[in-house]
């Protein structure tokens, strides 16, 4: 998803709904804030939401690159 604030709502009614599902979209399924999302949720709904709504509202991820120099759509 681009790092619009169209794609941030989205996100964010993910992570309510269900918490892994909005980092998923955020950071992709190998990052660790994927899984401690994960395993909050697990453990306890109300950690997972709060966990993943910190997540994805502190920072917006790095731009994606090649050898993380230079974004994508410089590329061309």
């Amino acid at each position: 998803m681009s790092s619009g604030g169209c794609s941030t709502c989205l996100e964010v009614i993910f992570a309510v709904v269900l918490p892994p599902l909005g980092v998923f979209f955020r950071y992709g399924c190998c990052s660790s804030e994927f899984f401690i999302s994960l395993v909050l949720t697990v453990l306890g709904y109300a950690p997972g939401i709060v966990y993943s709504l910190y997540v994805i509202l502190r920072t917006p991820p790095e731009p994606p690159g090649i050898d993380g120099e230079r974004p994508y759509d410089m590329l061309a």
